[in-house]
């Protein structure tokens, strides 16, 4: 069982079953809304059940991003017509057991950082 919340609490989500593919994104859009790249791992939708009501912003026609409106804090990625949702793994509470498996859109990264070896890199999600 996975568990979170927003940074004031307004929004807490769990997951009742396995999560899969823990990422860190570093596309563009993603380090404009988390500050740097944003870490996430998949959840199926059925499983995933959130509490209070997040806000969405569509930043494409391909996906939308949920937030807390009240303390802004970036939670959920939901790709269009996916049976999953991307939940934020700086938003889970206490030890996870997750490990990042891959970065992706690594082309895209910020120049202030590197991005460490051990752990496969895509320049385009696959």
């Amino acid at each position: 069982m996975l568990r979170g919340s927003c940074l004031c609490g307004a929004i807490t989500f769990t997951a009742s079953d396995t999560a899969r593919d823990p990422a860190a994104c570093h596309c563009g859009q993603c380090r404009k809304q988390s500050g740097h790249h944003w870490a996430s791992v998949q959840v199926m939708d059925d499983v995933l059940s959130i509490k209070g009501a997040p806000r969405w912003y569509a930043a494409s026609d391909a996906a939308k991003r949920g937030f807390c409106g009240t303390c802004g804090s970036f939670l959920f990625w939901k790709g269009a017509g996916d049976p999953d949702t991307g939940v934020s793994l700086g938003a889970l509470d206490g030890p996870t057991g997750l490990r990042l498996e891959r970065h992706i859109f690594t082309e895209d990264k910020g120049d202030y950082y590197e991005i460490p070896n051990g752990v496969p890199q895509e320049e385009q999600e696959t």
